[in-house]
């Protein structure tokens, strides 16, 4: 029996209780200019977004061993409530909200969603919609990081790291890319869907988690079990490769031809991403796996998220494919080291989202998308590239110290790591008492 801790319900109930005395009753909900083609998009790449962190649990799920399964699946699930209310209260705010010095939104302007609902559309639908697509974002970036500290973390300090990553790595990367005051677009640094501010941010905190948490004991011992369920993963794939449509073509935010060119972008780099994994394993000497296709498929649609909007579709064959081998390799080199990246989350969202990245300051042009003013290497421009590449430098650095730091911070509030007796039980026991059923 676990000792009784009433203080996250009481936080809980304090924030429920602010609510009532903050309701942010609308003054008048504005109309004019409302494209409603566009809002009915928005709503439902919303929707697909969402679906993603579902998609998520299953890819993770499958790969973990069975005595984990269901605490690495919750891990995603709960970040769905989680996130939800810390978005509300002052998540958004800080990612979208006044801008202060070009490195984070002033936490009042939409506190406790103030003045969202009654807000001034974000083009041609409501501030609100686009506050709800971009939750969805920030929901599922916390939980790709589970991915590098399975089958060891302690679930409770997961969640109160996630909360601190959001608000303190998450919406600052948002503010600076997305904001149009933000250092990075003010740079030019171009990121469509979130290559930089959902992938990059997630994999170097995946790499600070696995050096901080250290090895598993049977990583040490090299008797790792093998993953618990294939379908799963197969399944988490599909359902990831199809609310990515929401993902990037979303990020268009209306119904137009723009949405058309991101959507067509992500199946195609995906399709050969996939392809590139398996191909670049048989010539390695490796047989085809369902395993290998699904985690190149996934890199594929990291890398082409930063450029989806940006880029041509038959440059997204070359930067899925391109992603994937490179993915793959270092992958590879992992294996040969002591990190300990369970689901080898950097090697596929932070690799993956840094080539994206290099790929969008390659490869842009303003003939697809018009926010283009620099055009990409190809095109006999450098402006961007380098900026691009200051950019992922200072990405990088944030993202891994700062999410170092904090899960120092986390450590000293609640210890990060399960027991080793935690740990051989398998966390589905230890931190939830619910286990899955073998067939």
């Amino acid at each position: 029996m676990q000792k009784p801790n009433y203080i996250p319900l009481l936080i809980l109930l304090a924030v429920s209780l602010l609510g009532v005395f903050i309701p942010s009753v609308p003054s008048q909900i504005v109309t004019e200019g409302l494209d409603t083609g566009d809002t009915a998009w928005m709503i439902v790449a919303s929707a697909f977004v969402l679906l993603m962190t579902p998609g998520l649990a299953y890819f993770y799920g499958g790969m973990v061993n069975t005595k984990n399964v269901i605490s690495t699946m919750l891990q995603s699930f709960i970040a769905m409530g989680v996130i939800s209310v810390a978005w509300v209260v002052v998540g958004f705010s800080l990612a979208f909200g006044d801008d202060i010095g070009g490195v984070f939104g002033n936490p009042m302007t939409h506190f406790m969603f103030r003045g969202v609902l009654d807000g001034p559309l974000m083009g041609t639908i409501p501030l609100g919609l686009f506050a709800f697509f971009q939750l969805k974002f920030a929901v599922i970036t916390p939980a790709l990081v589970t991915g590098s500290m399975a089958e060891r973390v302690n679930f409770r300090s997961y969640v109160l790291f996630m909360i601190l990553f959001s608000v303190f790595i998450y919406s600052p990367l948002a503010h600076w890319t997305w904001h149009p005051e933000g250092i990075l677009f003010k740079m030019g640094v171009l990121d469509f869907a979130g290559g930089t501010v959902v992938h990059m941010s997630a994999g170097w905190a995946a790499l600070a988690g696995a050096l901080y948490l250290k090895r598993r004991k049977s990583h040490v011992e090299a008797s790792v079990l093998p993953p618990a369920n294939i379908p799963f993963v197969l399944l988490g794939t599909g359902l990831l490769w199809f609310g990515w449509f929401g993902f990037n073509a979303g990020s268009a935010l209306g119904a137009n031809a723009l949405a058309v060119s991101a959507f067509a972008t992500t199946n195609t780099a995906a399709g050969a991403a996939g392809l590139a994994w398996i191909l670049f394993d048989v010539a390695k000497g490796k047989k085809v796996s369902a395993l290998g296709f699904c985690i190149g498929a996934v890199v594929g649609l990291v890398a082409i998220t930063p450029a989806a909007g940006f880029v041509t579709v038959p440059v997204s064959i070359f930067i899925g494919a391109i992603a994937s081998i490179t993915s793959n390799y270092i992958a590879h080199l992992r294996t040969k080291s002591t990190l300990d990246d369970t689901l080898d989350v950097f090697p596929c969202h932070g690799v993956g989202g840094m080539v994206g990245m290099v790929m969008t300051g390659v490869f842009a042009t303003s003939g697809i998308n018009a926010a283009v003013t620099d055009q990409g290497l190809a095109y006999g421009e450098t402006t961007l590239f380098f900026n691009h590449m200051i950019a992922l430098v200072g990405v990088s650095v944030f993202a891994f110290g700062g999410s170092w730091i904090l899960l120092k911070v986390t450590d000293m509030i609640l210890p990060m790591r399960v027991s080793e007796e935690d740990e051989k039980v398998g966390l589905d026991i230890s931190q939830h008492d619910e286990f899955m059923v073998e067939a």
